[in-house]
């Protein structure tokens, strides 16, 4: 019955991601070299499939803290445009800092929803998305902003991760903190690291969304560091969803929770140091 559950709130939860990026902003950051390790090889398997070459304007949504935007700014060239966007207003300030250290001015950074753009139609060449996309409440209606800012023939290629067996990283901690959260299942219809991941969803929300000739391609992205402990800093200070399942717990207990999280997490430990599995799904259509 309808009546069991709360309903999910849209607005509430953008308001918690917005809080939650300003403040963890700055560890994801720090860990950009880490990160950049993970997900390199999947942002440039996402940057060649929209077809990003010199001179092309590009909207990079939910950027985070400068990726992909700098490299998409690398290969449009200083004839070309990326703007970043990002619902954090501290985060883009972020990516505009990385951006300016690299020495490329043809970067603009601002704040702005990625459900909402505040952008005239038809003025860029390509948009990108990179782990971004399954956490808005409306991704059918994200896309569909998007589409309207592309120019027509224009690509679009997101990045998401699969599903909860192919990404131990962030399955395992997550049902960990859930149990000891004693957090109830995820409301019909709320975002989440995998909630675009299963069969056919990303095909079927291009589609929705007006996009044509959808692609899919699934990409190992093993999280590889030097041991279990490690791997719970990076987890703890840049991946900003695990604190928010946690807010309402005490200092003392988060902890308690990381603590049982790394003891899982030793089982991805060998000599030769810390591998644990994770898959993202690439995907690009054309308008």
């Amino acid at each position: 019955m309808a009546g069991d559950q709360p309903s999910f709130d849209a607005a509430k939860y953008k308001n918690a991601q917005r809080e939650q990026w300003n403040r963890d902003g700055a560890a994801w950051r720090r860990w950009n070299p880490t990160l950049d390790r993970w997900y390199g090889e999947v942002t440039r398997q996402m940057l060649d499939l929209a077809r990003i070459r010199p001179g092309q304007r590009v909207l990079d949504i939910a950027a985070g803290a400068g990726e992909p935007a700098v490299s998409a700014a690398e290969r449009v060239g200083p004839g070309g445009y990326v703007l970043a966007t990002d619902i954090s207003e501290g985060i883009v300030e972020l990516a505009l800092q990385v951006a300016r250290e690299r020495g490329l001015e043809q970067i603009e950074a601002r704040a702005m929803d990625g459900e909402k753009l505040d952008l005239p139609d038809a003025s860029f060449d390509a948009v990108l998305c990179r782990l971004g996309l399954m956490y808005m409440p409306h991704p059918v209606t994200a896309l569909r902003e998007w589409r309207r800012v592309l120019r027509a023939g224009g690509r679009v290629a997101v990045v998401v991760f699969s599903t909860p067996d192919r990404n131990s990283w962030g399955a395992m901690p997550a049902s960990i903190i859930r149990r000891r959260a004693q957090l109830p299942p995820p409301a019909p219809g709320q975002p989440g690291p995998f909630s675009l991941g299963g069969p056919g969803v990303l095909e079927e929300i291009f589609r929705q969304a007006g996009f044509a000739d959808p692609e899919i391609h699934a990409v190992p992205v093993p999280h590889r560091i030097a041991s279990a402990a490690e791997y719970v800093r990076v987890a703890s200070e840049a991946f900003g969803a695990f604190n928010a399942m946690m807010a309402h717990l005490s200092p003392r207990e988060r902890e308690s929770v990381w603590n049982e999280v790394e003891g899982s997490m030793r089982s991805f430990e060998s000599p030769g140091g810390f591998e644990v599995p994770g898959e993202c799904l690439v995907g690009a259509a054309t308008k």
